[in-house]
C-alpha cells in the first residue's frame, strides 16, 4: 500500500551489570559490541528513513553503531516522547530494595502495576497516552515514509498497545529484547477497505539477524 508509514521499531543495546535494576530515566551508556546483531540491523532497516531517537545516551549510541556498520545514518530527531518510563525514586534500584525502602508504597503499587505509578514517577498507562501521541503526530509529519525509532523495551511496548488496542495489562505481557526489531505499518485509509482499523502489524521483538519472508 502506498499510503503505508513504516515504523522500525529497535530497542537501544544492552545495559551492562544492570543486574536486575530499572534503569528507567538514568542517561547511561549500553553495549553496542554484538557485531551480528548490529550488522543485521544495518542490513534490515531502510537507509532513507527518517531516523528517531529519545532523549537518553543508550538510543544514540546504538544508532551510530548501526550507522557505523553501514546503516541508517540520518541526523536523528530526538523525540521526547518516547524516552522510557520514569520509575521516579525506584530508578537504579532492584525490586528488593525498593520494597525494603517502603513496603507500604510498594504494596500499594502491586495492587494494579500498569496504572499506578513509582513514587515521583510515571505509569504505564500514562507512558502508553504520550507514546501515542508521538506516534500520532511523527506519522502525519513522515507520512508515506519509513521511519526508523531506536527506543526502549516501555516505549515500543507501548506503541504495540496503541497499534493493537491492547490494555495495559495484555501489553506488558510483551517481550522486547535489546536489539530486536519490531515493524508496525499505520495505512492511512484503513484496513479491509476503510472498515478495519489502521495499523498493520508484521512482526514484534524479531532478532536483528532475522531475514523477514
Amino acid at each position: 500500500m502506498t499510503d503505508a508509514t513504516r515504523w522500525w521499531w529497535v530497542r537501544h543495546g544492552p545495559v551492562p551489570d544492570a543486574e536486575g535494576r530499572l534503569m528507567g530515566r538514568l542517561d547511561v551508556d549500553c553495549d553496542c559490541s554484538n557485531g551480528p546483531a548490529i550488522n543485521g540491523l544495518a542490513g534490515l532497516l531502510p537507509r532513507q528513513a527518517a531516523a528517531v531517537i529519545s532523549p537518553l545516551l543508550r538510543t544514540r549510541q546504538t544508532l551510530a553503531a548501526i550507522a557505523a556498520a553501514g546503516g541508517t545514518s540520518a541526523d536523528p530527531l530526538i523525540e521526547a516522547d518516547f524516552i522510557e518510563q520514569s520509575f521516579g525514586e525506584w530508578e537504579g534500584s532492584g525490586w528488593a530494595q525498593m520494597q525494603a525502602r517502603d513496603p507500604d508504597y510498594y504494596a500499594q503499587f502491586w495492587t494494579d502495576p500498569t496504572r499506578n505509578a513509582p513514587p515521583g514517577g510515571e505509569s504505564f498507562a500514562s507512558q502508553i497516552e504520550r507514546t501515542a501521541a508521538g506516534i500520532e503526530r511523527l506519522s502525519a509529519r513522515f507520512a508515506g515514509r519509513d521511519i526508523v525509532c531506536i527506543s526502549h523495551g516501555g516505549t515500543i511496548r507501548a506503541a504495540c498497545a496503541h497499534a493493537l488496542g491492547l490494555t495495559e495489562e495484555i501489553a506488558m505481557a510483551i517481550v522486547i529484547d535489546n536489539l530486536s526489531v519490531t515493524r508496525l505499518d499505520r495505512i492511512g485509509a484503513g484496513l479491509l477497505r476503510g472498515t478495519g482499523g489502521v495499523w498493520r502489524v508484521h512482526y514484534v521483538n524479531a532478532p536483528a539477524h532475522w531475514t523477514p519472508c
